[in-house]
């Protein structure tokens, strides 16, 4: 199921970063500057059922248009899956009924999160540019793409005509060197940065490079690049790689011609650059209510919960499920704790089933849910009462968020959600590897 990519970085500019490449390419031209308004062509467009046909077709009703090239619209329903009242059956009947109306093959219904379907089906590839209707769309930066979330009525104009006008944004070059610890991962990259960068980012792009990250599965690269949400960057991207590659041939897409000339230039210019040692991270946690209130777990160690929640875009990837078994094997969660795992797609829960991770995480005492986006977005099961205490592998913690507004809301890796499920406080989980 392959979508045309992007051509060779070739014919460009000197002295450009890899977004500057991108959007350069986009809007046919040899270079971009940081401020420049340009228009840019499209090469895939993500809907989902939150805030795409049912915001969308309204207005193209209205302009008596349709879409520009079914082909390279992606239409997931992942928000209100399954329907848990009428008002949800209502949303995803009209979901479906738009892929039929404008053909929509490349159409998803309830098989898994958006983001993440997109690289599961290989639909990216290194240099494309594409727009998505939600703010974790950055998630696919980490295959060398330049893709931003953008709201309805932005994602109306390029369903009708496949551009959209940007601001060309700064870059901010992260660098990673060394190896983590054991128990520490991606997600605590991401917490530790949105507390040192802050989460007022905007019109800047993240570039994720190092030794650090050159080592990291494609899911882990993912956190990185997903959440350069919260730090309220436009997106987050890396440069693409031979791992890359060998992920698109995974998901059964060849990688375009000249994939790996996607990356900056050396003589290009970044905002600044910051430096980090993976070797000196310790596990983080975010206490309530932003992404940015992070520290070592240790200093929220004996917190207690009430729920812990494996779900989301980006907390509830194959990888994150290995690691909570890991915690959880051959133990029982604590008395009064909840314990949900939301895997991200039905793939990925097949592939959960296949390994015997879903009947460890079980046995231990969690409760499956369905794969979608659920209690991230106070959506479906596993929603909090006034009051309740969670801590969560989703990528933001953010008042009223996961439901009711006293609800407060932590945020960790899944070893730290699984190792609070078990002790009933937040724990560091290095006390269970």
């Amino acid at each position: 199921m392959n979508v045309a990519g992007a051509p060779p970085a070739v014919g460009l500019a000197d002295g450009l970063t890899l977004a500057e490449k991108i959007l350069a390419r986009a809007s046919g031209r040899d270079s971009v500057r940081p401020g420049e308004i340009i228009t840019c062509r499209v090469d895939l467009a993500l809907l989902l059922d939150s805030g795409g046909p049912r915001r969308i077709w309204p207005r193209l009703r209205e302009l008596g248009a349709g879409i520009w090239d079914p082909e390279r619209v992606v239409l997931v329903t992942d928000h209100f899956t399954p329907a848990v009242d009428a008002a949800s059956a209502a949303i995803l009947k009209l979901t479906r009924e738009f892929a039929a109306e404008f053909g929509i093959r490349r159409f998803f219904d309830m098989q898994g999160i958006g983001h993440v379907l997109l690289a599961e089906h290989g639909l990216l590839q290194p240099g494309m540019f594409a727009c998505g209707g939600d703010s974790h769309s950055s998630n696919g930066g980490a295959w060398g793409c330049y893709i931003s979330g953008f709201g309805a009525i932005e994602m109306t104009g390029v369903v009708v005509t496949g551009e959209i006008w940007i601001q060309v944004p700064d870059t901010l070059r992260v660098t990673w060197e060394g190896r983590f610890a054991d128990g520490v991962v991606a997600k605590d990259v991401m917490l530790a940065l949105c507390r040192d960068l802050g989460m007022d980012n905007a019109f800047r792009v993240i570039e994720y490079v190092g030794s650090t990250i050159d080592a990291m599965p494609m899911s882990e690269r993912m956190v990185l690049t997903n959440m350069a949400a919260e730090l309220g960057a436009d997106t987050g991207i890396i440069p693409p790689d031979e791992t890359t590659l060998a992920a698109l041939r995974a998901a059964g897409t060849e990688p375009d011609a000249g994939a790996l000339g996607w990356r900056s230039d050396d003589s290009a210019a970044f905002l600044a650059e910051h430096r980090y040692e993976a070797g000196a991270l310790e596990p983080q946690v975010a206490a309530p209510h932003s992404p940015a209130n992070s520290g070592p777990v240790s200093q929220a160690a004996g917190t207690p919960i009430d729920q812990a929640y494996i779900g989301a875009c980006v907390g509830a990837r194959l990888d994150d499920l290995r690691m909570a078994a890991r915690i959880l094997r051959g133990r029982r969660i604590a008395r009064g704790v909840r314990l949900l795992v939301a895997p991200a797609s039905s793939r990925i829960m097949a592939q959960a089933a296949e390994e015997g991770l879903l009947t460890t995480l079980t046995e231990a005492g969690a409760y499956l849910l369905p794969t979608g986006c659920g209690a991230c977005a106070a959506l479906g099961a596993g929603v909090l009462a006034e009051g309740e205490t969670c801590i969560s592998s989703t990528n933001r913690n953010f008042q009223g968020r996961m439901g009711a507004h006293s609800a407060s809301v932590w945020l960790g890796s899944a070893y730290s959600v699984a190792a609070a499920a078990l002790t009933g406080r937040i724990t560091d989980p290095r006390e269970f590897l």
